[in-house]
């Protein structure tokens, strides 16, 4: 049995747009709904949703069905959870709050088997199909896309060192973090803000590095796409199952009036 592509990566090395949705409502049931609504990639947060291994398994086990590449985003740049969310097999992880090159080749060496990292081995996980995978060992790190997330002026100040680090394969920038940093909190359209992130992607480019962000509105999402995002989140799950009930909660309340 061989390893499966990651799809997402090789996109990424094609420099082709890939179009995302934030996943946090922890259901494989909303899950299996978004995994085949057309996006490239859908992220499974468990830094910010609360998210834990087995919910995030049974996502997994969905989208594996669905066209979507499933990214899931450890809640820290912590080896253990890293190695746990690999072995059940995830192949791109987005390590949150990476400050510098030395987080983002920590980042890095939890997604590598020794020498070249410290991830742990099984033999019989999940990732390597319970053992079936021809050469799992030898191979895995081929397949695992490592993004980093860079969400603070101090790691803006940084960035070129972090996008450069060897088997860093894209940078992700986290506007909401970033705007806070810059002491515009709830405000990331800031023009301070913006110039940054405007600037961010021509750094992140220059090293030959993909580069992506949040952008759940459409012009938003349209204007850091010409500025050379590759890949970009146009929104999430919680936000289309709330704007939508809302919608409608608000267009039946007029019904009672006609």
């Amino acid at each position: 049995m061989n390893l499966s592509k990651n799809a997402f990566k090789a996109a990424l090395r094609a420099k082709q747009v890939q179009i995302g949705l934030w996943c946090s409502l922890c259901s494989n049931i909303g899950a299996e709904i978004l995994a085949d609504s057309g996006f490239d990639w859908i992220l499974i947060d468990t830094e910010h949703a609360p998210n834990e291994l087995p919910s995030v398994l049974s996502q997994l086990q969905v989208f594996a069905r669905g066209a979507a590449t499933s990214i899931v985003r450890p809640a820290w740049n912590d080896s253990v959870l890293v190695k746990r969310l690999l072995d059940i097999g995830a192949q791109t992880l987005l390590i949150p709050f990476v400050q510098d090159e030395a987080e983002a080749e920590r980042a890095v060496a939890s997604c590598r088997y020794p020498p070249e990292g410290i991830r742990g081995i099984t033999t019989g996980s999940r990732a390597a199909r319970f053992g079936r995978v021809n050469n799992y060992l030898m191979e895995a790190d081929r397949e695992i896309c490592v993004l980093v997330q860079v969400e603070t002026l101090n790691a803006i100040d940084k960035l070129e060192a972090i996008a450069g680090t060897d088997g860093v394969d894209g940078v992700f920038i986290g506007p909401s973090d970033l705007s806070a940093s810059m002491g515009h909190i709830g405000n990331p359209q800031h023009p301070n803000v913006q110039q940054v992130i405007e600037d961010a992607v021509k750094r992140v480019t220059a090293a030959g590095k993909a580069a992506g962000i949040l952008a759940p509105l459409e012009s938003h999402a349209r204007r850091y796409i010409e500025q050379g995002y590759q890949f970009v989140a146009v929104g999430s799950d919680i936000g289309l199952l709330a704007k939508a009930a809302d919608s409608l909660a608000d267009k039946a309340r007029t019904w009672s009036s006609v």
